[in-house]
């Protein structure tokens, strides 16, 4: 396969170095390190497809899942309500 290839300038450095090393050509030392890199990749293996497994939450009927944060923020008020008068009482 004839392509043209753009490798960046530490990667040039690395062939250069090895076209030097090994008394070999552009092309062959360019081969040689592909080869050598690729060979240790794994082939993909087909994955299994992801599945979600839906379990029931146990929830009161009229309560909606997808407004539990709002819950969690009117606990979250109260308790500073709570705490900001208690803090309010100390001070006095």
């Amino acid at each position: 396969m004839r392509t043209t290839l753009t490798v960046d300038p530490d990667v040039e450095q690395l062939l250069k170095q090895a076209m030097h090393d090994e008394n070999l050509g552009m092309k062959a030392a360019l081969n040689a390190a592909l080869r050598r890199g690729l060979v240790h990749q794994k082939p993909a293996l087909p994955s299994k497809p992801f599945r979600v497994e839906a379990k029931a939450m146990g929830l009161r009927r009229g309560l909606d899942p997808a407004r539990l944060q709002d819950l969690a923020d009117e606990i979250e008020l109260e308790a500073f309500a709570t705490t900001t008068s208690r803090l309010r009482k100390d001070a006095l």
